[in-house]
């Protein structure tokens, strides 16, 4: 048996409100860097499905940046450390130079991809220029007395770099090596959070909160003039430059990403996000670019709900929006139809996306979502049923992808849903609430222990128990549960269970990492010996036959499990950094689907099963 990854479907950027997100592009204007939880994703423009995961930061990730020669990517997290590494396979670290003491909130590379300038929040200095390859010193970044919010080199020489500041200034460097030559006060009255050179050199622009665009010569850094008063009504988060130098875009937090002619200080087209004067937070535009080497004129923007927007000149409508997640996936859980197509997941804030596997397309599913952590997906004849901590049933519209009809609220906090025979069995701290036709049907309580996790086959329902019991029901037409079997042979509370899909099978994991597999008839022991994991089981999911299972542990590994060989099994290590909260059998049991912490979905290939 083996297990390789042949897709990652990627998180969304992390972003922050009121702090502008940093994108880039390569040269050919064929990938898109960004930061994302403790990963660095390069992905694919037109093909988004394909991407890459960089996973050398042990803190949370800010900001990466291609450098000029597209091979290399600098990136920089929360504890002040910037690594540099090879954009190809996102694997082979060049080098790691701690910076700061604090937040890297933006980083540029010089022309010649050699230097690098990371900014930030430290406590003796806000920033330092190094060489890339060894972290040697090149200059100083000085003249700020509170955080740099951004940095930009001139991209041709003489070397000239300019930094923006929550002090309402800009530096202006002259390099190589880096020293400070003058600074421009009182143009801003508001943190600057944006600068950019353009890339013939001659112009700089800054822009802020106060909702000002501010020229300066790109040679000498002085002001030569201020442009759009009045145009954007929120902060500007961000700009970038055409290739020619003729134009630049703005992003702001009015939800709008404003297209401007230089020489006339203009904006030529306004893209407005979210309904047409409503007020939608999620709509703010926190981060563009405009990756130079395309010749479709592509400019992509980035919400601050984590959606990347591709707009063209021209087009009033985003031509594509690219969705996720941005917070860890908490809930996985596969399509009713059985095939293995379609993917269910639910995040740590409450959204629930809906995935194709085979194109690697995410959509966040219509109307109320969840108003926090999605616990389990169960889903039957076309429809998806996902209960949360909010303490709500939700069930989605498989094929409108929204939320449908009522919202049922439960009598406690929901522990896992499973659906069997058109019934759907929510397991609540308290006991078990079994629904008919979206309506409250029974209810079973559980008086001497806490449910813990939940699964139903036919008339079969099993609950697994706060204190290391799996319990076995049976359901009558009356839509009562009585008890026909329990085990008490696990260690430690049982956290995960799975029938296979004939029912004669019952995988049961614990907080302890090992997995039991029982014969449903009197819960005879299958297997115990799966016992690889060293963290708590989060998931469980048996292939078509019921000859294999698939597994998923906060110890961030996946592992697939034979019953006739239990001893042969093969792994995933490190599938997702911060663990594996859940897994599933796709594309007709060939390959796996898992998905975790890092707010991404992997898709696995699973050969030679025996």
């Amino acid at each position: 048996m083996s297990i390789t990854l042949e897709k990652i479907l990627a998180a969304s950027s992390t972003t922050a409100r009121g702090q502008p997100t940093q994108l880039s592009t390569d040269p050919k204007g064929e990938r898109i860097a960004y930061a994302s939880g403790k990963s660095i994703f390069v992905r694919s423009i037109d093909n988004p499905s394909d991407s890459k995961q960089y996973n050398g930061h042990t803190a949370q990730t800010t900001v990466a940046k291609f450098s000029p020669s597209g091979f290399y990517i600098a990136s920089g997290d929360v504890s002040g450390s910037v690594r540099v590494w090879d954009s190809i396979e996102a694997v082979n670290t060049k080098g790691e130079y701690h910076i700061i003491s604090g937040r890297i909130n933006d980083i540029a590379w010089d022309g010649d991809s050699q230097r690098i300038i990371a900014v930030g929040d430290g406590r003796e200095r806000f920033g330092h220029a190094i060489t890339a390859d060894s972290g040697n010193s090149v200059g100083e970044v000085s003249g700020h007395s509170k955080v740099i919010n951004a940095v930009a080199i001139r991209p041709l020489r003489p070397i000239r770099a300019a930094t923006v500041s929550d002090d309402m200034a800009m530096c202006f460097l002259h390099g190589a090596p880096f020293k400070f030559n003058s600074k421009a006060t009182g143009l801003h009255k508001g943190f600057i959070l944006g600068t950019a050179f353009s890339p013939d050199g001659n112009t700089l622009v800054t822009v802020g909160a106060d909702k000002r665009i501010q020229l300066y010569d790109g040679k000498t850094g002085e002001p030569t003039k201020s442009i759009g008063e009045g145009e954007h009504t929120g902060s500007i988060f961000a700009v970038s430059w055409s290739k020619d130098s003729k134009k630049f875009v703005t992003a702001s937090a009015d939800q709008t990403v404003k297209l401007w002619d230089v020489e006339a200080g203009k904006a030529t087209q306004t893209w407005r996000f979210g309904d047409e004067g409503g007020v939608s937070i999620p709509d703010q535009q926190v981060g563009v670019v405009w990756p130079h080497g395309r010749s479709d004129g592509l400019i992509i923007s980035l919400s601050l709900g984590g959606d990347l927007n591709y707009l063209v000149e021209g087009n009033p409508n985003p031509i594509k929006v690219v969705q996720g997640h941005n917070k860890s996936i908490t809930a996985l859980g596969t399509g009713s139809d059985g095939r293995g197509q379609t993917l269910w997941t639910g995040s740590f804030d409450g959204r629930v996306c809906n995935w194709d596997v085979a194109s690697g397309v995410g959509t966040v599913v219509d109307g109320q979502s969840h108003t926090n952590q999605v616990t389990e997906f169960a889903s039957s004849t076309g429809r998806a049923y996902s209960v949360g901590w909010d303490d709500t049933l939700r069930i989605v519209d498989e094929s409108a992808n929204t939320f449908a009809g009522e919202t049922q609220k439960l009598s406690a906090q929901p522990k896992g849903v499973a659906s069997a025979d058109g019934r759907v069995y929510v397991a609540t701290i308290d006991g078990v609430e079994i629904y008919v036709k979206d309506q409250l049907a029974g209810k079973l309580d559980i008086p001497d222990s806490q449910p813990t996790s939940i699964a139903a086959q036919g008339s079969q329902v099993a609950v697994g128990l706060s204190n290391n019991a799996v319990r076995l029901y049976k359901v009558d037409s009356g839509n009562k549960l009585t008890q026909s079997d329990e085990a008490k042979n696990s260690t430690a509370q049982i956290s995960a269970l799975a029938f296979s899909k004939d029912g004669s099978l019952l995988a049961a994991g614990n907080t302890a990492g090992k997995i039991c597999a029982y014969k449903t008839g009197g819960l005879e022991i299958a297997t115990d010996r799966w016992s690889a994991h060293t963290g708590r089981v989060t998931s469980i999911a048996w292939n078509e036959a019921g000859t294999h299972a698939v597994s998923g542990a906060l110890d961030t590994n996946v592992f697939v499990w034979s019953l006739a060989r239990p001893g042969s099994r093969v792994k995933a290590l490190n599938a997702h950094k911060d663990g594996v909260s859940g897994v599933a059998w796709v594309d007709g049991g060939k390959k796996v689907a898992s998905a975790g912490g890092d707010a991404a979905i992997k898709i696995w290939n699973v050969a030679d099963l025996q």
